[in-house]
């Protein structure tokens, strides 16, 4: 059985101080979970990502777990991303879940963080979402309430969003989980059109939050890619058929 560690760190910035984990040795993979989440998501898949010879490292988001602070808008969540980036040897590949996702976007609007970065992969999650549909699905699962300033900040970002990761200069992989996800094949192909770079996986047997449903597909599809484009990481491509579009 391969043997790899895992480290507790923090990363304090100030006004926060965030919790993390750190799995495996090599080329670093910044997971980044869903709002209402916490870095413990990431257990399985970091435990694949660190047999593949990657470095995985997961942070509660500020008001998430056991970080401190309170997660009310997007550019607080983007401005910890961007210090999470920019205190690690590049390049890092970002893996965003829902919010998460979005805050790495937004992270990379600046070009110093952009540079530092070597992929991007969106975990059922694309910018310009229609605001009434993702009400409609957090209302559906009586999540409507919570993290209400940071929901309609995030809503009301869609464009500035949707326009930063058109212009980004990064190979894009979207994992676009079937069961109740918000996420639309129309939001998808418009993702698509603004950046021929994204390429998509779907995983049918996931929901929204596809870490916890199918935590080793969601690894194989990253590893997979991360060979695909030329990372460096991953030794030899991953068994079996995946279906990366």
């Amino acid at each position: 059985m391969t043997r790899f560690v895992t480290t507790e760190i923090r990363l304090d910035l100030g006004e926060v101080t965030l919790r993390g984990t750190e799995t495996g040795a090599g080329p670093t993979v910044l997971l980044l979970h869903a709002g209402g989440e916490r870095r413990e998501v990431w257990v399985p898949v970091a435990a694949v990502l660190a047999r593949r010879g990657l470095r995985s490292v997961a942070f509660d988001l500020r008001g998430h777990g056991d970080s401190s602070g309170r997660a009310t808008t997007l550019r607080a969540l983007a401005d910890d991303v961007a210090e999470m980036v920019r205190r690690r040897p590049g390049p890092i590949v970002l893996v965003g879940a829902s919010v998460g996702g979005l805050a790495a976007i937004a992270a990379l609007a600046d070009p110093a963080v952009a540079k530092r970065a070597g992929g991007l992969v969106l975990v059922d999650v694309v910018p310009g979402l229609a605001p009434a549909r993702v009400r409609s699905w957090l209302d559906f699962h009586g999540l409507a309430s919570r993290y209400t300033r940071l929901v309609e900040d995030v809503l009301g970002s869609g464009s500035a969003l949707l326009a930063t990761a058109g212009a980004v200069d990064l190979p894009i992989l979207v994992v676009h989980g079937g069961q109740g996800s918000p996420l639309a094949e129309t939001d998808v192909r418009r993702l698509r059109a603004a950046n021929p770079r994204v390429t998509v996986a779907h995983v049918p047997a996931a929901g929204h939050l596809v870490a916890r449903d199918a935590p080793e597909q969601l690894a194989d599809l990253v590893s997979e890619w991360l060979c695909g484009i030329g990372h460096g990481a991953v030794s030899a491509p991953v068994p079996g058929r995946q279906d990366l579009r």
